[in-house]
């Protein structure tokens, strides 16, 4: 039952929709729409554990489809958002994935994925949990191999001599204690950190295993590991290394012996099938519309395969079974070939929340290059920094950077914010070669600047196709 409610603790913790957004809006410019449908996503997850029980499972989530060019924030938005809930969180590309009895992946193993991600999650704050019992566990292993016990403390004596003897341990011990405690205090002081201990360490001797299988049967491949772990012994091996390495060794093998995995493994589970968000990028290529030529074997295959476990499955992991109900899918695509509606009808139901994004103009550019907590010039000036080059761009210079992005981006193919990326690439090109050597170390980017560097390749076509 406790296990129950620290789940649910963390539901609680989830942002109103309006701080969904604000979080969003320290890292993606504009796409307002897209913030608000997944920001009602999000929360309605806490709403629905808050719900009576009989009810509670028979809401099913609102699955989104984000449409719009590449390079506009679509990802972003999804894996913003997977921080912001704290939640298990995959990427994948509808691709990847072929028609089950084809050569390819089952769609089956985003879910396997999924439940990986969570027991890595749930594992890692387990570990948190115990780090503090884990480093006294640690410490004290740590000063019995740089001062190892007598052997000779505990031997019983003739009952004449006992009382002597007695008092003798009885000072051997008192002797022994001070001298760890003296230990202790030069550890945790850093002064010992220069010796070096001699430690076993437990190697596992598994062999290399590859399978080769079709799609639909990976389950296979599950235990093998398992399987062969307990066949091979494991090898301890000796390594000589300095203590504070020493250390992070012992405090590892500690919290690994606290760790109760079954419990790790039900949380896993839990969060994998309350919390789980999957982002399925590329959707529109798996749309294949009646008018394809050619064989294509896998298009509509995908979508039949993905439709049970968006609608709701059970799906086996070498965890248990998973079942994906109440998954979270937000899909995505430029759509600019096939159309949502070229999706088999039930797969469309299945996605409830339809979402245009925009393209992003030369304003939009602008804030990208300075608003985002994580933005590009931000990012340029944090790198060159390390050089002790102090960078600084003009307004101007940023509008007009922006202003060639958005001019590449209208003639050659539209690739949205991606093309900052180039841009900013190649106008530093010279700057970030040369900072090591540089005497001059206050570097101002002016408009004149971004000219000189960039106009002649905008104004050659061909040569902007290749390098913007």
């Amino acid at each position: 039952m406790g296990s129950i409610d620290s789940g649910e603790e963390d539901l609680i913790k989830v942002l109103t929709p309006r701080e969904i957004v604000s979080e969003l809006d320290k890292y993606i410019i504009g796409q307002d729409q897209a913030k608000r449908s997944v920001a009602i996503a999000l929360r309605n997850r806490w709403r629905r554990q808050q719900v009576p029980a009989d009810l509670r499972d028979e809401i099913a989530p609102k699955n989104i489809i984000m449409i719009g060019p590449t390079g506009v924030g679509k990802t972003e938005i999804a894996r913003r958002l997977a921080r912001l809930a704290n939640s298990p969180f995959l990427k994948i590309e509808a691709t990847k994935f072929t028609e089950v009895g084809y050569v390819g992946r089952d769609v089956e193993s985003i879910v396997r994925d999924l439940t990986e991600l969570a027991v890595n999650m749930a594992k890692k704050e387990e570990q948190e949990r115990v780090l503090n019992k884990a480093r006294d566990l640690a410490e004290e292993r740590l000063l019995d191999i740089l001062l190892p016990k007598r052997k000779d403390q505990a031997r019983e004596e003739p009952e004449g001599e006992g009382q002597k003897v007695l008092e003798v341990v009885r000072v051997d011990r008192a002797e022994g204690s001070s001298t760890r405690e003296k230990l202790r205090r030069l550890l945790r002081d850093g002064k010992l950190d220069e010796r070096f201990v001699e430690l076993e360490v437990t190697q596992s001797t598994m062999p290399m295993v590859e399978i080769f299988s079709s799609a639909g049967l990976e389950e296979m491949e599950f235990n093998v590991k398992e399987v062969f772990g307990n066949l091979f012994p494991q090898k301890k091996k000796r390594r000589r290394v300095k203590v504070p390495e020493a250390m992070e060794i012992l405090i590892q093998e500690e919290s690994q012996r606290l760790i109760d995995m079954d419990k790790v493994i039900e949380r896993a589970v839990r969060m994998t099938e309350q919390n789980g968000i999957v982002f399925l990028d590329e959707l529109d290529k798996v749309a294949g519309s009646e008018a394809s030529h050619g064989p294509d074997v896998s298009r509509e295959g995908v979508q039949r395969d993905l439709l049970p476990i968006v609608e709701g499955s059970t799906v086996t992991t070498k965890y248990g079974m998973v079942k994906t109900d109440h998954i979270l899918f937000i899909a995505a695509g430029a759509f600019n070939v096939s159309k949502p509606s070229d999706l088999l009808p039930e797969l469309q139901g299945r996605f409830p929340i339809r979402v245009e994004l925009d393209s992003l103009t030369m304003e939009d550019f602008v804030r990208i290059l300075t608003e985002p907590r994580n933005a590009l010039i931000t990012q340029y000036r944090a790198l060159l920094a390390t050089e002790g080059i102090r960078l600084t761009f003009e307004e101007e210079a940023i509008r007009e950077i922006a202003s060639l992005a958005s001019e590449v981006n209208r003639r050659t193919e539209n690739i949205g914010a991606r093309r900052l990326h180039t841009v900013m690439e190649k106008l530093l090109d010279q700057i970030s070669f040369e900072a090591p050597d540089m005497g001059e170390k206050d570097v101002n980017i002016t408009r004149e600047y971004v000219s000189q560097k960039l106009e002649d390749i905008l104004e050659d076509e061909n040569l902007s196709r290749y390098i913007l």
